[in-house]
């Protein structure tokens, strides 16, 4: 991706157990329930939304982007439509069904979906579309196909940078050293956390002079574990003992529903091999592994969906790319929850800093798949 962005300053803000600062790329997403109930400027405004093939119910980037069109539909007092894909093969059909059903805001969830949205898109420019994940650039010319699409990217590797650090440190405590990451299919959204926590772990064994190894993933030969899809079964499964067989105390499952087949495996082990989250707090949204996530890596979709279907509303869809950051809050930590006191003395304040040297450029964090 090769799209030059405008960044400008919010802020920042650090709340109790969770690391967070503000700025953006695009319009920045507010808090989702924050306009305050006002309603569509357009009375025949039907924001819709339209999952990929790992479902609504993933706990994941499906599930908090309906979470976002859903918060907002009910404060503008619109209901909002939303299809589930249940293979790549529903993509097509299910824009056209939304098409057909008078959407005036569709939505694609993630980077699968992007021919469909474009080819979608350049079919009916009247209809507004938002695809996360993806700037629906077919043509390879850096830029979205259409003018009526709107990107809504997020540079996770800045979160997951914050998230490999805090896994060393506890591979440290717990003694073992030794981290690891699988992920679903390989494409961007994945590959980008990989490489922040790689780094991530790098800059710990930097700064405290030992050495925590990584396994599952090599971020210069963009190499490493995969289980093909976005399904929690026994490949998944399979797929994360071959990183707990490595002798990792912390892994990282990148893929939605993955994380069911990591937390399984883990329990078969009967070692206390402690997860991290992707997307969503995961702790929170799925309460049965709660005991095994140590922090989640956060990207803030429902928020982003959220703003980007309130502005539509009022007329005033943008279709400037929106992109994630540590500045603007778009990504970022969850909260450690009941791990917080058995934390490394010093570890928040530690993680605080580098974001904040993150924020400011002090420290370069780069992945392949960054939004540019």
């Amino acid at each position: 991706m090769t799209i030059s962005l405008t960044k400008k300053l919010i802020g920042a803000t650090v709340a109790a157990g969770v690391i967070v600062a503000l700025a953006g790329c695009g319009s920045a997403p507010a808090p989702a329930g924050s306009s305050g109930g006002a309603k569509p400027a357009d009375a025949n405004f039907k924001p819709c939304l339209v999952s990929d093939s790992g479902g609504f119910n993933d706990k994941s980037f499906n599930e908090s982007a309906k979470n976002g069109i859903e918060k907002a539909g009910k404060e503008l007092g619109v209901k909002p439509i939303t299809t589930e894909s249940k293979s790549d093969n529903d993509y097509k059909s299910n824009i056209d069904s939304l098409i057909a059903g008078k959407c005036t805001l569709i939505i694609g969830v993630g980077f699968k979906l992007d021919a469909a949205i474009s080819t979608a898109a350049q079919a009916n420019p009247k209809i507004d579309f938002g695809i996360i994940d993806s700037i629906a650039d077919t043509n390879n010319d850096g830029k979205p196909d259409a003018p009526n699409i709107k990107p809504l990217l997020f540079d996770t590797a800045q979160a997951a940078y914050l998230g490999g650090y805090a896994a060393a440190a506890w591979s440290a405590q717990a003694g073992a050293n030794k981290v690891g990451t699988f992920g679903g299919m390989q494409i961007p959204p994945v590959t980008i956390f990989m490489d922040g926590f790689v780094d991530g772990v790098k800059k710990y064994d930097e700064d405290k002079g030992v050495k925590v190894e990584s396994f599952g993933w090599d971020k210069d030969a963009q190499k490493g574990s995969f289980t093909g899809e976005f399904k929690a079964n026994d490949t998944a499964k399979q797929t994360a003992q071959g990183i707990l067989d490595q002798g990792v105390d912390v892994i990282l499952p990148v893929g939605g529903p993955i994380y069911l087949s990591a937390s399984a495996a883990i329990k078969d082990s009967g070692k206390k091999t402690v997860m991290l989250g992707v997307d969503s707090d995961l702790a929170v949204a799925d309460p049965s592994v709660a005991d095994q996530i140590l922090v989640s890596i956060m990207k803030r979709i429902d928020d982003a969906v959220y703003t980007t279907v309130t502005e539509t509303a009022k007329g005033s869809f943008d279709a400037t790319p929106y992109v994630g950051t540590l500045e603007n809050n778009g990504v970022g930590l969850s909260s450690f929850h009941d791990f917080e006191s058995k934390l490394p003395k010093g570890l928040t304040d530690e993680l605080k800093a580098l974001q904040e040297k993150i924020i400011k450029g002090e420290i370069k964090v780069s992945s392949p798949s960054s939004p540019k």
